[in-house]
């Protein structure tokens, strides 16, 4: 099996110094502000970007350092496959949070709604496009009747 390595574009900049206490989505960081720093070698491709009231971040999870192929949700008490869960401890330790894009600076994006750890490693920018990105004919698995409660948990620190 051949290696994939990534090389970071940039770094998330966040109030969160730690994982415990965050937000765990962010549908529940209503408001909370963050920045975006591209590294200068990638600035130029923040080019018309600002015509998006939304962006797709992707990025490394470099707090943790293992997996599990079981996890125990927030939302939950029951042991999940990982693959049905936002879990950050993961095979490949790759996150993705939708966030509202408030100002472009330079190399700098101000952004907010954001549930993310300081000094994260960024992968890659998207634009998100509801008309390409927004789905209505889905089903949530077992959280369906647990979305909502996203909104006001917290991390407790479990996926460090």
């Amino acid at each position: 099996m051949n290696e994939v390595v990534f090389k970071p574009i940039g770094v998330i900049r966040t109030g969160f110094g730690d994982i415990e206490g965050m937000p765990i989505q962010p549908l529940g960081a209503k408001g909370i502000k963050g920045v975006v720093e591209l590294y200068p070698e990638y600035a130029q491709g923040l080019q018309d970007i600002e015509g998006y009231s939304h962006l797709i971040l992707i990025y490394q999870f470099h707090l943790s350092k293992s997996y599990d192929l079981l996890v125990k949700p927030f939302l939950d008490d029951k042991l999940r496959g990982v693959f049905s869960t936002r879990a950050p401890k993961r095979p490949n330790p790759i996150g993705l949070s939708i966030v509202r894009l408030l100002a472009v600076k330079e190399n700098k994006l101000e952004i907010e709604d954001v549930d993310i750890v300081d000094n994260t490693p960024l992968l890659d920018i998207k634009p998100f496009v509801s008309d390409f990105d927004n789905r209505y004919d889905t089903k949530n698995g077992w959280l369906s009747d647990k979305q909502l409660e996203a909104r006001g948990k917290r991390s407790d620190g479990r996926f460090g």
